[in-house]
This record gives C-alpha cells, sequence and structure tokens, in this order.
C-alpha cells in the first residue's frame, strides 16, 4: 500500500517579519519559522507551505492581501522565474538598510568580538545595467513558465538562450531583456538568437553533449569597448565554417565590437580555463579604467563586475591602509593584481599572491602597462606560499591586504598572519559570515577598528564589507 503524501498547509492572511538569508523573507507562524522569497517585510500575504521541517518550513506566497510600504514594483519581465535579483520587490532604500544590518548581525553573532560603529552602507548609484560582465547559455530545453505549461503552450522552437535556472541543471530561461549590463549585451544575444533561428544551428544539449552553440559572454568597459566571446562544440570544419559565418554576421552587425573571440570547447563542461581562445576580430583583450591606471582584461580575467563600485570599495581598502609611502604590504587573494596596482603609488612595495597563474600573469602586465615598478607577484595555494620561509625572505608585511573567496580564508593563512604581526589588516569580504569566524580567530592580536559595507550587488542580497585591524597593544 502507498502511504498518502501529507498535504501541506495554506496559511492564511500571514504578516512578513524580517528579512532572511539568500534573499528570502520570513515570518512566523505559532513559532514556526517560514523562508518566502519574492515578499517583503510588512506584506500581508497566503502562505502555501512547500517542504516542512521540525523547526522551519518553506513557502511559496500565493496571495497578496496587504502591501508593505516597503514594496516596489518589479520592472523585469523575467522577475521571479529567473532567480536573479530577488530584492526588485524591495525599495533600495530598504536593500541598502537590510543589508547594513545583515553586516551587524553576521560581525555580532559569529564574531562575538568588540565592534566599532559601523559605518553607513555606501550604496550604488546605479542600480540598473551595473555589471561589466554576464554569460548567457544555449540549451535546445527551454524553460516554460507554470503559466506557459498550464496554458499548454506548443512552441515550434524549444531552444532558448539565456540564464539557467536555479534547480534545473538542463534547463535556460529564454531572455529577452535583462537589467543588468548596458542594452548592447541584449542586443547582441537576440541577434545572435534569431540569426541560429533562422539558419537553424544547434543549440546544446546538456545532457547528451550534442549541438553546436553552447554559450555566450559579453564584456562592457568604462572605456567604452566591448568584448564578446562565443563558445561552441565543433566536430568538423563544415561546423566550423558554419560558426565563422555566424561571427561574421556579428562583426558586420556590431562593429563597436573591439575584441570578437570564440572557443571551441568540445569538452563535457563550459569552463575555458585550458582551453585555446580564437580572435576572429580586433583584439583579445580589452581594458578598463580606474584613477588614471589600465587595467587589461582578457576572455579569462577575473575583474571586479560592477566597475564603479569597485572603486568605491577599492578606495575604502587604501584608505583604511592608511600607506605614507613607507610600507611592505602583502595584498592576499590578488586576482589581477587590481588591488596590489591600485595602492602601490602610496606604498614602498606591494607583494601579490594568488591562485590562479592566469591572473598573476595578468596583474604582472597591468603593473608593466602602467610603469609601476614595486610589485611582485607569485601563483599559488595561498596556505603553501603564504609561509613563515616566505617572510622571512622578502620582509615582515606592515600592512596586509586580504580579499579572499566566499569560504573566507584558510585556517593555516590566518596563523601566518598573526605570526608575521603586520600592524595593520585590511579585510575585504564578499561573505560577512566567513569574515565575521576569521576576525574572531584574528581577535587575539587585533582589535577592529572600523568596518564599511559596500552595496556591489543592487536587487540581490550579497553585500561586501571592509574591515581595517589593527594590531593589540599589550
Amino acid at each position: 500500500m502507498t502511504r498518502k503524501k501529507k498535504e501541506l498547509p495554506l496559511l492564511e492572511k500571514v504578516t512578513i517579519t524580517d528579512v532572511a538569508a539568500e534573499g528570502k523573507a520570513v515570518a512566523k507562524v505559532n513559532d514556526l519559522v517560514i523562508f518566502v522569497p519574492y515578499v517583503v517585510p510588512g506584506d500581508v500575504v497566503d502562505l502555501q507551505v512547500k517542504r516542512k521541517k521540525n523547526h522551519y518550513a518553506e513557502a511559496v506566497a500565493v496571495k497578496l492581501h496587504e502591501k508593505s510600504p516597503m514594496r516596489a514594483e518589479p520592472f523585469c519581465e523575467h522577475y521571479g522565474v529567473c532567480g536573479g535579483c530577488k530584492w526588485q520587490c524591495l525599495a533600495y532604500a530598504d536593500q541598502i538598510r537590510y543589508k547594513q544590518k545583515q553586516v551587524y548581525d553576521n560581525l555580532t553573532r559569529i564574531g562575538k568580538i568588540e565592534l566599532p560603529e559601523i559605518s553607513p552602507i555606501i550604496g550604488s548609484e546605479k542600480t540598473m545595467y551595473y555589471r561589466n560582465k554576464l554569460e548567457f547559455t544555449f540549451s535546445n530545453k527551454r524553460w516554460l513558465t507554470e503559466e506557459e505549461v498550464k496554458q499548454d503552450v506548443k512552441y515550434e522552437q524549444m531552444n532558448a538562450v539565456g540564464f539557467h535556472i536555479p534547480g534545473a541543471f538542463d534547463k535556460v530561461l529564454a531572455i529577452e531583456k535583462c537589467w543588468l549590463q548596458d542594452d548592447i549585451s541584449n542586443q547582441i544575444r537576440n541577434a545572435i538568437r534569431d540569426y541560429a533561428y533562422e539558419h537553424q544551428y544547434a543549440f546544446f544539449n546538456l545532457r547528451t553533449q550534442e549541438g553546436m552553440l553552447r554559450n555566450m559572454m559579453v564584456r562592457t568597459s568604462s572605456t567604452g569597448e566591448l568584448m564578446v566571446l562565443l563558445q561552441c562544440k565543433i566536430v568538423n570544419d563544415e561546423e566550423l565554417e558554419k560558426m565563422k559565418e555566424l561571427l561574421q554576421f556579428v562583426a558586420d552587425k556590431f562593429p563597436q565590437i573591439t575584441s570578437l573571440l570564440y572557443v571551441v570547447n568540445n569538452k563535457c563542461n563550459d569552463t575555458i580555463g585550458d582551453l585555446d581562445v580564437c580572435v576572429f576580430k580586433g583584439k583579445d583583450h580589452i581594458f578598463e579604467e580606474m584613477e588614471g591606471l589600465r587595467f587589461k582584461v582578457g576572455p579569462k580575467s577575473f575583474y571586479q563586475t560592477n566597475s564603479e563600485q569597485a572603486y568605491n570599495l577599492y578606495k575604502v581598502a587604501r584608505d583604511f591602509a592608511g600607506l605614507t609611502g613607507n610600507e611592505l604590504v602583502y595584498d592576499l587573494y590578488t586576482g589581477t593584481g587590481t588591488i596590489a596596482n591600485f595602492v602601490s603609488r602610496q606604498a614602498k612595495k606591494v607583494i601579490g599572491i594568488e591562485y590562479v597563474p592566469e591572473a598573476i600573469e595578468d596583474a604582472k602586465v597591468n603593473s608593466e602597462l602602467n610603469g609601476i615598478k614595486n610589485t611582485l607577484f607569485y601563483a599559488g595555494d595561498m596556505k603553501d606560499i603564504l609561509t613563515e620561509d616566505f617572510i622571512r625572505t622578502h620582509g615582515r608585511p606592515d600592512v596586509i591586504i586580504t580579499d579572499p573567496p566566499r569560504a573566507g580564508m584558510h585556517g593555516d593563512v590566518i596563523q601566518v598572519i598573526l605570526a608575521a604581526e603586520p600592524e595593520r589588516i585590511v579585510y575585504v569580504s564578499c561573505n560577512p559570515a566567513t569574515q565575521a569566524r576569521d576576525l574572531q580567530l584574528l581577535d587575539v592580536k587585533y582589535k577592529v577598528k572600523a568596518v564599511q559595507p559596500v552595496d556591489m550587488f543592487p536587487h540581490t542580497h550579497h553585500v561586501e564589507n571592509v574591515v581595517l585591524l589593527e594590531k593589540k597593544i599589550h
């Protein structure tokens, strides 16, 4: 006998009370905590519970009874399906208020350390078209919305180019207009899509690994340059010829593209780190500019995706470093050396360390490009390179700037930092929760002197945070 699946309850007229992790909001019903996407504190809604555990539940709002004063009208036609920009329904002033609170909550609850007053968050002047890079996926499996499924819509064209749907690895939502990047990226994507439909190009099937068109990346830059990279599976000369016809179409239609590239990828994943990038037209890179410095950005380079806010973030890091021109600075997780080169004018010497060898090559090029002669860069795993031997060889740093990935710093790295005893540590983080954990470990020798959150990603729950630590006087 099959057990009947227990029906999950519909909860009526529930008031949303707060914002939770991952961009969801939260409500409480009889001590049960319920996480709900696409609603804001102050909304009164009917909730359909979708999953129920002992201590919490997940639900979706099925009816809105009262709108919160914080509620904003989402501006994107793909809102609620695409999975990005979840906070469009929350007014921007409230978004940054909750990000400030997120930083405070993480540093106090997880860090449990003495804190100064947290400076007001630096909001983003641009809340639309703020990204300089987007990647789109081609798929022969178009995601149908609930409405389309209900209406039993039959599409002749089940191909799509757009974004992966969260939780559905082989399905792609067809994007008509994305508000994250300059509109040229919409024009290019839609033109390539229409050309591919018209000339019957095969879109990639993630399950069978067949099909030609896989992926495209568009990078825009503050210098007005434009990079487009197409990634394709090519199995014979005929397909290569077809690919070049498509690229010629793109080159003719969009003469403003300064770097038109392609990658032949016959592997099972979309990573291109180990593949050759071919130039179809223009250069193999574009430039970004910041305070008179030029940064070379190639197709594999990492560069902060919100250029204008990156500048604000780096200015905070440089101010916190308090450089006078006499300091030896270590820049950990230096990426393409953006921070290292940015602070080099105010330092005696800057040593950057980064895991990705290509990024370190970019960092060296960027120093050369700007006539910077007081930087040194090393590639390798941070915990293997930053050792006591390394410090004996290169000198004890006066200042350490660290900008680790979301997981934070490895315990061994923290121990070496504590042994090196720099006067100041500037900790740039994209995840205040792991930052708080690391600050607690550094607390044995360091006191937090300043905290500055920066919003790099409007309409999402993500927040960057910069912390200044100074050595305690024992």
